[in-house]
């Protein structure tokens, strides 16, 4: 068997997360330990109680769901049901890529959710600067969305299509007053339906550029190890384990559109016969079955909770 396995990104949190996993697995609760040790509070007490305003932090919960990754992906090795000698290759959802680089041993968990928690802040700041935010606009093509975003984008204003998830589905980012014209524009075209996400900001677009300068400092300061498998970064699509590219991949992604459509095709491409989805939530699993109906896909949150 060749597992793909698929790490989750911003926006899968909700309270509650990560506790089936800490009370069923002395591995997982482990994890919960180590990350909150490093971070120095308790991270497992933020999952279970939130409350949900605290927890949908940007600051917040990138950590908070590495550490429930993390923990899934324990408690499933611990019970047998997850070989991680099997794992092919890696890849996740913008922040899930730093729960990939964990997963294949490039990262320290104590790194991963130290470097999260500085991405997080960085994001923050950043979207604390200009009132932005993302939109998904379902049924678009990356065609479409170019073409909506170059209208809907005026002097001074950002818009930038920012994910192209799976065939239907592509997010844009930008400043409100550029998404509520895009939105608009949307509607006027018939595409079934623009969703503006609960998110801080505008990700990966130039609206982050602030938040490069302070995680380009914080991932010179870690230590990467070599890579057990490739991990697909977001920015190319390809799989990698030179450690230099991993780096910098990590910091393009700031401002760089998320190429996961690609990643998973090119997991298929390269022989995985089986996509695993870490916890939380099934979202990515919903996607390959979007690229490739057909596909072997497995959310943890389902096999095991």
């Amino acid at each position: 068997m060749s597992i793909a396995l698929l790490c989750p990104g911003q926006g899968a949190q909700r309270v509650g997360m990560g506790v089936f996993w800490a009370e069923s697995s002395p591995a997982a609760a482990d994890v919960f330990r180590r990350a909150s040790k490093a971070l120095g509070f308790d991270l497992l007490k933020l999952c279970a109680d939130g409350p949900a305003e605290q927890l949908t932090r940007t600051d917040v919960c990138q950590p908070a769901i590495l550490a429930t990754s993390a923990a899934s992906m324990a408690a499933a090795e611990d019970r047998g049901e997850l070989d991680r000698s099997a794992i092919t290759v890696a890849l996740g959802l913008s922040l899930g890529e730093y729960t990939a680089l964990y997963a294949a041993g490039v990262l320290d968990l104590e790194d991963a959710v130290r470097l999260v928690r500085t991405r997080g802040e960085a994001m923050q700041a950043a979207s604390d600067a200009v009132a932005s935010s993302m939109t998904s606009i379902l049924g678009a093509n990356r065609e479409d969305a170019e073409s909506i975003v170059r209208e809907a984008t005026v002097e001074g204003g950002v818009c930038v299509v920012a994910n192209l998830n799976s065939p239907g589905q592509v997010v844009i980012s930008g400043d409100v007053a550029a998404l509520d014209r895009a939105e608009a524009l949307a509607a006027e075209r018939g595409f079934r339906r623009a969703v503006r996400l609960e998110v801080a900001g505008a990700f990966h677009s130039p609206l982050m550029e602030p938040a490069r300068e302070k995680l380009s400092e914080a991932i010179a300061s870690v230590t990467f190890h070599d890579a057990r498998c490739p991990v697909i970064g977001n920015v190319t699509g390809e799989p990698t384990t030179d450690l230099e590219e991993l780096r910098g991949n990590l910091v393009k992604q700031l401002t760089s559109p998320v190429m996961f459509e690609a990643s998973l095709r090119r997991a298929l491409a390269d022989g995985a016969t089986r996509f695993v989805e870490l916890s939380p939530g099934r979202v990515l699993c919903g996607l390959i079955k979007k690229i490739e109906r057909g596909a072997d896909r497995a959310a943890l949150d389902e096999v095991l909770a």
